[in-house]
């Protein structure tokens, strides 16, 4: 990759997991109310159609990762499980409060943390809880985070029994000096071992996430875990640029210095070279970040047109509901946003009074609606449209003139009524994403919110 372009779009910019992205949220016109009221409508809109979307946070881990970006707490006394898995149960039956019927479960994702940080039998007894108060759908897609070192046999099998049908383990990367620097060593046996299992068991879908960025890591380090990973083949890959962004995480992110990270030109030679060896492997680039085998259901779900993105990342379908239970998480109604409070203790108190425990959120304005209609498109698709009189809005000839010079650079293709990102373009999507971003062009922060895009 042209090292120009790399030092020309290395600029700071949101991931776009959501329009409008979190710091750009109106709090002076959200309210938990209208965030209910909200929620009622688009449940009744999509429930029988489309099913809703669950995203729990388990926010337990036995030690800190240093290039961890979420919201954590950490601690070896796991007596904590019980009172916190009674805190998301109570917080579930406070929004099946608010329906008029029962929800039909589509998605589930388990999250942290580590998930697998709760025992078999706490997980079983979490999720015959939530099941007890609603249906399932139809072709339900139920996945969960594992740590290589501790999701056992019996974590797998029991979740897989309960319907979970894909798994996702962190591996990140195997060369010791860079897990070290992390504080997240484990051996590939570990991971060898999470894999076959998962596969013995009979989940559909196994995925590992990967990261590049890391401090003290190399060209020669990324090689050797992309090698190692197609050695066992997962079935996608998330393959995630390091986000550093220590001025929000704090101490978490302050385990090693600046200095000891790759530049921007090798982060993005890494990113290159990793994606040249996984496409000679077999595995196709699917929206940002992420790549899976044409057996996958995320392949399938892009070149179906039914691939969907929100906070829990890509899906392989759409749900207009998405449910966040448990601290910090985020709900997402599609015409709002609502995340939980942040503090532990906080959280269970306000669940134990019988409040939703929401803290913040955003209520979308018309002209939000369509822009987060495009960007959504951007990430999921590659490609954007305008010629439905529908997703016109009137800033959009000036955000088409933003966009010049990366057509110029040959980064997109700009049609009479359409945007189409070129494959050497999908590398700064993000970057595409940007002149779109009406709320953050009018308003451009004044210090730095986001990690660079490259």
């Amino acid at each position: 990759m042209c090292s120009s372009l790399i030092s020309k779009y290395n600029v700071a910019g949101p991931r776009y997991t959501s329009y409008p992205t979190v710091p750009y949220w109106d709090q002076d016109s959200f309210s938990v109310s209208g965030w209910k009221e909200s929620l009622q409508k688009s449940f009744k809109e999509s429930n029988a159609t489309e099913g809703i979307s669950l995203y729990i946070h388990l926010p337990f881990c036995e030690s800190m990762c240093t290039f961890c970006g979420c919201n954590k707490r950490i601690t070896k006394n796991h007596k904590v499980e019980v009172p916190y898995m009674e805190s998301v149960i109570k917080e579930f039956q406070l929004y099946l409060a608010l329906f008029e019927e029962k929800p039909r479960i589509k998605q589930i994702h388990l999250g942290g943390g580590t998930p697998t940080f709760f025992s078999a039998e706490n997980l079983e007894y979490l999720m015959t809880q939530i099941f007890s108060m609603a249906d399932k759908a139809h072709d339900v897609e139920f996945s969960f985070e594992g740590h290589p070192n501790n999701t056992t046999f019996k974590h797998l099998s029991t979740l897989n029994k309960l319907g979970f049908n894909r798994v996702c383990y962190g591996v990140q990367d195997y060369n010791i000096s860079v897990q070290k620097a992390i504080n997240r060593v484990q051996p590939f046996e570990n991971v060898l071992q999470a894999t076959e299992n998962a596969r013995a068991v009979g989940y559909e879908s196994v995925g590992h996430d990967i990261i590049y960025g890391l401090p003290f890591q190399t060209i020669e380090n990324v090689i050797h875990t992309i090698e190692k990973t197609i050695e066992l083949r997962p079935d996608r890959i998330a393959y995630y640029s390091y986000a550093h962004v220590p001025w929000i995480k704090g101490n978490g992110q302050r385990g090693f210095k600046d200095s000891d990270l790759p530049s921007a030109a090798i982060k993005r030679q890494q990113y290159e070279i990793g994606k040249e060896l996984l496409a000679k492997a077999g595995y196709v680039e699917i929206g940002m970040d992420h790549f899976a085998l044409q057996t996958d259901s995320l392949y399938k779900a892009q070149q179906t047109g039914t691939i969907h993105r929100n906070f829990m990342g890509y899906n392989s379908s759409k749900t207009q509901v998405m449910i966040g239970l448990g601290v910090s998480s985020i709900s997402d109604s599609w015409y709002s946003f609502a995340q939980n409070v942040k503090n532990l203790e906080e959280y269970q108190s306000l669940v134990e009074d019988g409040e939703i425990p929401v803290y913040r959120g955003h209520i979308l304005t018309a002209e939000d609606l369509i822009i987060r209609k495009h960007i959504s498109n951007l990430m999921c698709t590659f490609e954007t449209s305008w010629s439905d009189d529908s997703l016109y809005f009137k800033e959009l000839p000036d955000v088409l003139s933003s966009l010049i010079e990366l057509e110029q650079d040959n980064l997109l293709e700009l049609h009479s009524n359409k945007l189409m990102v070129t494959e050497k373009g999908r590398a700064y999507v993000r970057n595409i994403c940007l002149p779109f971003d009406l709320r953050l062009q009018r308003k451009k922060p004044e210090t730095q919110l986001f990690s660079m895009t490259v």
